[in-house]
């Protein structure tokens, strides 16, 4: 089996980086296009913290090749779980206009008056504010790029962490 050019700890700090650079650019939309995250997107942004934290642990911890199956398992349930919410994103966009809920209240109240279980079963039934596109690069909506990312570091987190990479046993 061929083996990547670059350590272990080389490859989970570059996916660390990668997941880093989509919440500059996550924090860049909202707070200089000035486009307002919904409940979903909201979700995505902690899948995508996950995988990068996951991968700054891993890069830190830099382990052997026990553990770094290890890591690559977490890392590609931290990846399934943020594609399913993207997934979920794209599915109520699809929807016609008018037949997804209308929008609700905002996070932050949700998360005062109710348990945490029952504000995420709220948010992934999703709103009308979740069906609205309103930013598109190259005909694909944010949840698209989310999740191509989302699919692009699942790749990456196999590729370093359940390969053979130069230099690890």
């Amino acid at each position: 089996m061929m083996s990547l050019p670059v350590s272990r700890r080389v490859g989970n700090s570059l996916g660390f980086l990668f997941c880093a650079c989509l919440m500059g650019y996550a924090l860049y939309a909202q707070y200089v296009l000035g486009l307002e995250p919904c409940p979903l997107c909201i979700f995505q942004r902690v899948a995508v913290i996950s995988v990068g934290v996951l991968f700054l642990i891993a890069a830190l911890h830099n382990p052997g090749r026990t553990g770094a199956r290890w890591y690559g398992g977490l890392l590609l349930f931290a990846v399934l779980a943020g594609s399913l919410i993207c997934i979920r994103h794209l599915w109520i966009q699809a929807q016609p206009p008018g037949t997804v809920a209308a929008c609700g209240a905002s996070l932050d109240y949700l998360m005062d008056i109710m348990p945490v279980t029952d504000v995420i079963t709220k948010v992934l039934t999703g709103s009308g504010e979740c069906g609205k596109v309103d930013w598109t690069l190259l005909g694909l909506s944010m949840p698209w790029w989310v999740l191509l990312s989302l699919l692009a570091a699942g790749v990456w987190a196999a590729l370093v962490n359940l390969r053979p990479v130069a230099g690890n046993n």
